[in-house]
Protein backbone atom coordinates (compact mmCIF):
# COMPACT_ATOMS: atom_id res chain seq x y z
CA UNK A 1 0.00 0.00 0.00
CA UNK A 2 2.99 2.69 1.05
CA UNK A 3 4.72 1.77 -2.38
CA UNK A 4 1.53 2.24 -4.45
CA UNK A 5 0.53 5.35 -2.31
CA UNK A 6 4.55 6.63 -3.20
CA UNK A 7 3.96 6.07 -7.10
CA UNK A 8 0.27 7.79 -6.91
CA UNK A 9 2.05 10.78 -5.81
CA UNK A 10 5.04 10.70 -8.02
CA UNK A 11 3.34 10.46 -10.87
CA UNK A 12 0.93 13.39 -9.44
CA UNK A 13 3.94 15.25 -9.22
CA UNK A 14 5.44 14.84 -12.80
CA UNK A 15 2.10 14.83 -14.48
CA UNK A 16 1.52 18.30 -12.62
CA UNK A 17 5.16 20.07 -13.52
CA UNK A 18 4.66 18.56 -17.28
CA UNK A 19 1.41 20.21 -17.79
CA UNK A 20 2.33 22.97 -15.92
CA UNK A 21 5.61 23.39 -18.34
CA UNK A 22 2.94 22.59 -21.62
CA UNK A 23 0.87 25.45 -20.54
CA UNK A 24 3.52 27.86 -19.96
CA UNK A 25 5.00 27.22 -22.92
CA UNK A 26 1.46 27.56 -25.15
CA UNK A 27 1.08 30.99 -22.64
CA UNK A 28 4.69 32.16 -24.21
CA UNK A 29 3.72 31.18 -27.24
CA UNK A 30 0.84 32.45 -27.83
CA UNK A 31 0.90 35.75 -26.33
CA UNK A 32 2.44 37.39 -29.30
CA UNK A 33 -0.42 36.63 -31.05
CA UNK A 34 -2.60 37.95 -28.05
CA UNK A 35 -1.07 41.01 -27.88
CA UNK A 36 -1.23 41.34 -31.65
CA UNK A 37 -5.00 41.10 -31.52
CA UNK A 38 -5.48 43.46 -28.62
CA UNK A 39 -3.67 46.37 -30.46
CA UNK A 40 -6.03 45.77 -33.28
CA UNK A 41 -9.12 45.76 -31.12
CA UNK A 42 -7.68 49.01 -29.89
CA UNK A 43 -7.25 50.73 -33.50
CA UNK A 44 -10.80 49.39 -34.15
CA UNK A 45 -12.10 51.13 -31.13
CA UNK A 46 -10.09 54.28 -32.00
CA UNK A 47 -11.10 54.11 -35.89
CA UNK A 48 -14.52 53.63 -35.02
CA UNK A 49 -14.80 57.16 -33.32
CA UNK A 50 -14.12 58.93 -37.00
CA UNK A 51 -15.32 56.52 -39.16
CA UNK A 52 -18.51 53.95 -39.83
CA UNK A 53 -18.58 50.42 -38.41
CA UNK A 54 -20.28 49.89 -42.05
CA UNK A 55 -16.48 50.72 -43.41
CA UNK A 56 -14.55 48.95 -40.43
CA UNK A 57 -16.27 46.00 -40.42
CA UNK A 58 -15.15 46.06 -44.43
CA UNK A 59 -11.45 45.89 -44.06
CA UNK A 60 -9.06 43.34 -43.17
CA UNK A 61 -7.02 43.35 -40.17
CA UNK A 62 -3.64 44.34 -42.61
CA UNK A 63 -6.09 47.21 -43.79
CA UNK A 64 -6.66 48.22 -40.42
CA UNK A 65 -3.08 48.40 -39.67
CA UNK A 66 -2.38 50.79 -42.64
CA UNK A 67 -5.22 52.76 -42.21
CA UNK A 68 -4.02 53.32 -38.99
CA UNK A 69 -0.93 54.25 -39.70
CA UNK A 70 -1.39 56.64 -42.81
CA UNK A 71 -4.51 58.29 -40.78
CA UNK A 72 -3.49 58.57 -37.04
CA UNK A 73 -0.67 60.15 -34.99
CA UNK A 74 -0.57 60.35 -31.41
CA UNK A 75 0.98 62.13 -28.24
CA UNK A 76 0.16 61.85 -24.37
CA UNK A 77 -0.20 64.94 -22.29
CA UNK A 78 -0.16 65.54 -18.32
CA UNK A 79 -3.19 66.83 -16.72
CA UNK A 80 -1.84 70.42 -17.68
CA UNK A 81 -1.85 69.92 -20.66
CA UNK A 82 1.66 69.65 -21.64
CA UNK A 83 2.97 67.24 -24.20
CA UNK A 84 5.40 64.47 -21.97
CA UNK A 85 7.54 61.72 -23.69
CA UNK A 86 8.53 59.86 -20.61
CA UNK A 87 7.55 59.21 -17.00
CA UNK A 88 9.92 57.92 -14.80
CA UNK A 89 12.58 57.68 -16.41
CA UNK A 90 10.76 55.38 -19.10
CA UNK A 91 9.62 56.68 -22.86
CA UNK A 92 5.96 56.49 -23.23
CA UNK A 93 3.68 57.02 -26.43
CA UNK A 94 0.31 56.90 -26.56
CA UNK A 95 0.06 53.57 -27.78
CA UNK A 96 1.80 52.14 -25.01
CA UNK A 97 -0.21 54.03 -22.27
CA UNK A 98 -2.71 51.55 -20.07
CA UNK A 99 -5.61 53.51 -19.76
CA UNK A 100 -7.06 50.95 -17.44
CA UNK A 101 -4.34 51.30 -14.81
CA UNK A 102 -3.60 54.71 -15.34
CA UNK A 103 -7.50 54.83 -14.00
CA UNK A 104 -6.12 53.53 -10.41
CA UNK A 105 -3.70 56.89 -10.53
CA UNK A 106 -4.70 60.20 -8.88
CA UNK A 107 -5.68 62.38 -11.72
CA UNK A 108 -2.65 64.44 -11.76
CA UNK A 109 -0.49 61.61 -11.61
CA UNK A 110 -1.80 60.05 -15.16
CA UNK A 111 -1.29 59.95 -18.51
CA UNK A 112 -3.42 61.07 -21.01
CA UNK A 113 -2.85 59.65 -24.52
CA UNK A 114 -4.28 62.21 -27.41
CA UNK A 115 -5.12 60.22 -30.89
CA UNK A 116 -4.84 62.79 -33.91
CA UNK A 117 -6.77 61.68 -36.87
CA UNK A 118 -5.57 63.58 -40.34
CA UNK A 119 -5.67 63.84 -43.60
CA UNK A 120 -3.92 60.58 -45.26
CA UNK A 121 -0.10 60.73 -44.83
CA UNK A 122 -0.77 64.41 -43.36
CA UNK A 123 0.05 65.07 -40.07
CA UNK A 124 -0.27 68.62 -40.20
CA UNK A 125 -4.16 68.38 -41.69
CA UNK A 126 -5.64 67.78 -38.75
CA UNK A 127 -9.40 66.52 -39.06
CA UNK A 128 -10.29 65.30 -35.26
CA UNK A 129 -8.59 64.36 -31.99
CA UNK A 130 -9.62 61.43 -30.38
CA UNK A 131 -9.33 60.82 -26.40
CA UNK A 132 -9.78 57.45 -24.33
CA UNK A 133 -12.22 57.72 -21.77
CA UNK A 134 -12.43 55.17 -18.68
CA UNK A 135 -15.01 54.82 -16.27
CA UNK A 136 -17.52 52.44 -13.83
CA UNK A 137 -20.80 50.85 -15.02
CA UNK A 138 -23.31 48.76 -13.07
CA UNK A 139 -21.44 45.68 -12.71
CA UNK A 140 -17.55 46.87 -13.82
CA UNK A 141 -15.34 48.76 -16.23
CA UNK A 142 -16.83 50.62 -19.44
CA UNK A 143 -14.65 52.76 -21.22
CA UNK A 144 -14.35 54.64 -25.04
CA UNK A 145 -13.09 56.59 -27.37
CA UNK A 146 -14.20 60.03 -28.06
CA UNK A 147 -13.70 61.94 -31.24
CA UNK A 148 -14.04 65.94 -31.22
CA UNK A 149 -13.90 67.94 -34.05
CA UNK A 150 -10.76 70.73 -34.50
CA UNK A 151 -13.07 73.30 -32.78
CA UNK A 152 -12.72 70.47 -29.72
CA UNK A 153 -16.45 71.24 -29.22
CA UNK A 154 -17.96 69.43 -31.79
CA UNK A 155 -18.57 65.35 -30.98
CA UNK A 156 -17.66 63.46 -34.23
CA UNK A 157 -17.80 60.24 -33.13
CA UNK A 158 -17.94 58.23 -30.18
CA UNK A 159 -17.25 54.29 -29.16
CA UNK A 160 -17.95 52.64 -25.89
CA UNK A 161 -17.04 48.89 -24.78
CA UNK A 162 -17.43 47.47 -21.26
CA UNK A 163 -16.78 44.30 -19.15
CA UNK A 164 -19.48 43.13 -17.72
CA UNK A 165 -22.79 45.41 -18.11
CA UNK A 166 -26.03 43.80 -18.80
CA UNK A 167 -27.05 42.01 -22.05
CA UNK A 168 -29.40 43.85 -23.40
CA UNK A 169 -29.67 47.23 -21.33
CA UNK A 170 -26.52 48.73 -20.23
CA UNK A 171 -24.47 46.74 -23.00
CA UNK A 172 -26.47 48.25 -25.17
CA UNK A 173 -23.68 51.46 -25.11
CA UNK A 174 -21.81 49.72 -27.97
CA UNK A 175 -24.73 49.66 -30.28
CA UNK A 176 -23.76 52.14 -33.19
CA UNK A 177 -27.57 53.10 -32.95
CA UNK A 178 -26.79 54.18 -29.36
CA UNK A 179 -23.28 55.65 -30.02
CA UNK A 180 -25.08 58.23 -33.26
CA UNK A 181 -27.00 59.73 -30.65
CA UNK A 182 -23.68 61.73 -29.48
CA UNK A 183 -22.83 62.73 -32.89
CA UNK A 184 -23.11 66.59 -33.10
CA UNK A 185 -23.19 67.59 -29.62
CA UNK A 186 -21.03 70.15 -27.61
CA UNK A 187 -19.44 69.68 -24.82
CA UNK A 188 -18.78 73.46 -24.16
CA UNK A 189 -21.93 75.96 -23.84
CA UNK A 190 -21.37 79.56 -25.80
CA UNK A 191 -19.78 81.01 -22.79
CA UNK A 192 -16.82 78.14 -23.38
CA UNK A 193 -17.68 76.09 -19.97
CA UNK A 194 -17.23 72.73 -19.96
CA UNK A 195 -20.70 70.85 -19.58
CA UNK A 196 -20.17 67.69 -20.72
CA UNK A 197 -23.06 65.27 -22.87
CA UNK A 198 -25.50 63.60 -20.73
CA UNK A 199 -27.48 60.46 -21.36
CA UNK A 200 -30.69 61.25 -20.06
CA UNK A 201 -33.19 58.97 -17.69
CA UNK A 202 -35.36 56.98 -19.40
CA UNK A 203 -35.28 56.81 -23.13
CA UNK A 204 -37.64 57.64 -26.18
CA UNK A 205 -37.64 61.64 -25.88
CA UNK A 206 -36.04 64.09 -28.53
CA UNK A 207 -33.12 65.85 -27.80
CA UNK A 208 -32.25 66.88 -30.88
CA UNK A 209 -32.56 70.60 -30.20
CA UNK A 210 -30.13 70.39 -27.05
CA UNK A 211 -26.64 70.46 -27.88
CA UNK A 212 -26.12 68.83 -24.10
CA UNK A 213 -28.07 65.75 -23.95
CA UNK A 214 -28.94 62.62 -25.41
CA UNK A 215 -31.67 59.80 -24.95
CA UNK A 216 -30.86 57.46 -22.08
CA UNK A 217 -31.01 53.87 -21.41
CA UNK A 218 -34.42 52.65 -20.77
CA UNK A 219 -33.86 49.79 -17.62
CA UNK A 220 -29.77 51.29 -17.56
CA UNK A 221 -30.04 53.50 -15.83
CA UNK A 222 -27.08 53.12 -13.34
CA UNK A 223 -24.64 52.55 -16.85
CA UNK A 224 -25.85 55.74 -18.49
CA UNK A 225 -24.93 57.50 -14.99
CA UNK A 226 -21.61 55.70 -15.56
CA UNK A 227 -21.26 57.05 -19.05
CA UNK A 228 -21.98 60.43 -18.20
CA UNK A 229 -19.56 60.27 -14.97
CA UNK A 230 -16.89 59.16 -16.96
CA UNK A 231 -17.33 62.02 -20.25
CA UNK A 232 -17.31 64.13 -17.63
CA UNK A 233 -14.31 63.34 -15.53
CA UNK A 234 -12.09 62.52 -18.58
CA UNK A 235 -12.99 65.93 -20.81
CA UNK A 236 -12.43 67.85 -17.42
CA UNK A 237 -9.03 65.73 -17.67
CA UNK A 238 -8.23 66.74 -21.13
CA UNK A 239 -9.77 70.21 -20.87
CA UNK A 240 -6.26 72.22 -20.07
CA UNK A 241 -4.90 70.19 -23.30
CA UNK A 242 -7.84 71.83 -25.15
CA UNK A 243 -7.66 75.20 -23.93
CA UNK A 244 -3.79 75.37 -25.27
CA UNK A 245 -4.74 73.78 -29.12
CA UNK A 246 -8.34 76.49 -28.94
CA UNK A 247 -5.80 79.49 -28.15
CA UNK A 248 -3.14 78.21 -30.70
CA UNK A 249 -0.72 77.70 -28.12
CA UNK A 250 2.11 75.35 -28.86
CA UNK A 251 1.77 72.41 -25.97
CA UNK A 252 4.63 72.44 -24.16
CA UNK A 253 7.16 69.25 -23.72
CA UNK A 254 8.59 68.13 -20.25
Amino acid sequence: MQQSNAYIITFSVILTVILGLLLSGTSEVLKPIQKKAEALDTKKQILGAVISSEQLSKMKADEIDAYYESRISSKVVDINGEEITEKDGEQVTAETVDVSKNYKRAPDDRLYPVFIYHEEGAEDQEIAYIFPVYGSGLWDNIWGYLALQTDLVTIEGITFSHAGETPGLGARITSGEVQSRFKGKSIFDEDGNLTSVEMQKGEGRDYSDDPHKVDGLSGATITADGVNKMLRNYLGHYKAYMEKKKEGAPVAMN
